[in-house]
């Protein structure tokens, strides 16, 4: 009876109309309904042609099939161009709309996630976004394969922000994949360092005018599109509409702790009565070598620490005290990067995340939230004089907002450069949700022990 049902089943789909009727389907629901473009309907009459009517198989492919038939050679060449090309085109729409593999190459989301873990990143979760700039070199993000500075994508076609329809929204607590706010403005001879930090530098040692012409004579300064600037992972901590604070390096989002997150840690320094930490006690904890400070006039460590590991260390018998690091006194790096606020990475707020389609009022204290948003993010033209706020040449108190934002953070609280750093994620931004990690390579070892088979497949949290 199956056999009979297949058998059924292989007659109708050799019917070229009910094979030309499923995939056109299958490409409306995808390509046109999803995207919600309906410029993609022009690809109809291609599938149509595919299926029915095959002039460009009269035209040109049954020459191709009849070549291949007379030459050998040119077969077997034709035949590993349509692989890799068939490969390159799933491998890309997969990429796109789909998920998107990921490799850790920092410490900022540690003990969540550690240096060297390769993560599957869902695309789904919340929604794929249409690549703003399409014309780009495969598998690579915004630098050619062997080189520093020669770009991988093409600004001649550019497509405005577009999500398609996710699962859901980000939520509080989320590991999220974004591409970094800052990284809009890029130098090309020092891509490590944030543009924005040294031209502030430059602006103290130089004036502001003349600190941006000197800037722009030491480097090459070029502008990468959303799409094409650095990924960043962090937790959201702050979703549109809340405010967050931060005291004594405690955070609390609507004025509640945010909970759940049990791999946090911070910097701890370390008192030893002269004796030092086993090694192996570190590599029981999952402390990097990188991670290990010491210094051996005072006998102290300086360490980040989890609350499991924490305690840990305070029962050890050579331990003499154990002091939270807290930074002290007001840092120019972080955000808003205002006199008008000393704060630090440990004494941050209260700092409202705007929400799209809520208005906030415009003035000296609070233009340092907003400017980079108004500016860049929204594409306005913003200038003060005399003390008056001017948005595209009208004087304005108010702005309301055209996106939601986001606040990230690592969980690795002191070692992290996140929002309390460059300030909000707009959510044009937004990539992807951390899924789980599919392998786990430890760069202090060889070979096969580097292997940490106890993270593979491991669900993100």
């Amino acid at each position: 009876m199956m056999k009979d049902f297949w058998n059924g089943v292989k007659k109708c789909w050799g019917n070229r109309w009910v094979k030309f009727s499923v995939v056109s389907l299958l490409y409306i629901l995808w390509f046109v309904v999803w995207t919600g473009n309906l410029w993609l309907l022009l690809g109809l009459p291609i599938i149509y042609d595919i299926y029915i009517s095959k002039i460009m198989y009269r035209l040109v492919w049954s020459k191709h099939k009849a070549k291949k038939a007379q030459s050998r050679t040119y077969k077997k060449s034709m035949e590993w161009v349509e692989a890799i090309i068939f490969a390159t085109v799933v491998a890309t729409l997969i990429r796109i709309f789909f998920f998107e593999m990921y490799v850790i190459p920092t410490s900022s989301m540690e003990k969540t996630l550690l240096v060297g873990d390769y993560l599957c990143v869902s695309k789904v979760a919340y929604g794929p976004k249409v690549p703003n700039t399409p014309l780009s070199f495969p598998f690579v993000h915004h630098t050619m394969p062997f080189s520093q500075t020669k770009k991988s994508f093409s600004t001649l076609i550019q497509w405005p922000y577009h999500r398609l329809k996710g699962f859901g929204n980000v939520k509080r607590g989320d590991v999220v994949v974004f591409n970094f706010p800052a990284g809009d403005t890029v130098l090309l001879e020092n891509q490590a360092a944030t543009y924005y930090d040294v031209l502030r530098e430059y602006q103290a040692t130089y004036g502001d005018k003349e600190g941006r012409e000197m800037l722009n004579k030491d480097f090459t300064v070029i502008a990468r599109p959303v799409d094409k600037r650095e990924n960043y992972i962090k937790r959201c901590v702050g979703i549109p509409g809340d405010t967050i604070r931060i005291e004594e390096s405690h955070l609390t989002v609507n004025g509640k702790p945010l909970t759940n997150i049990p791999k946090m840690q911070y910097m701890y320094f370390i008192q030893t009565n002269g004796t030092p930490i086993n090694k192996t006690t570190f590599e029981e904890m999952g402390v990097a070598v990188d991670d290990i400070m010491y210094n051996q006039y005072n006998q102290t460590y300086t360490i980040p620490l989890t609350a499991e590991n924490l305690e840990r260390i305070k029962k050890m018998r050579n331990v003499v005290d154990v002091q939270q690091y807290v930074a002290q006194g007001a840092n120019p790096s972080i955000f808003p990067h205002d006199t008008l606020y000393r704060w630090n990475e440990d004494n941050f707020g209260p700092l409202w995340i705007p929400r799209k389609g809520t208005t906030a009022k415009l003035d000296a204290s609070t233009l340092p939230f907003y400017r980079t948003i108004i500016e860049t993010y929204e594409r306005n033209k913003l200038e003060v004089k005399e003390g008056v706020i001017y948005i595209n040449d009208q004087p304005a108190d108010s702005y309301t907002f055209k996106m939601d934002y986001y606040f990230m953070m690592g969980d690795n609280r002191h070692n992290s450069a996140d929002s309390r750093f460059w300030g909000f994620v707009p959510e044009d931004h937004i990539v992807g949700k951390a899924s789980f990690v599919w392998l786990s390579l430890d760069k202090d070892k060889s070979f096969p022990s580097k292997i940490r088979w106890s993270r593979m497949f491991r669900k993100i949290k």
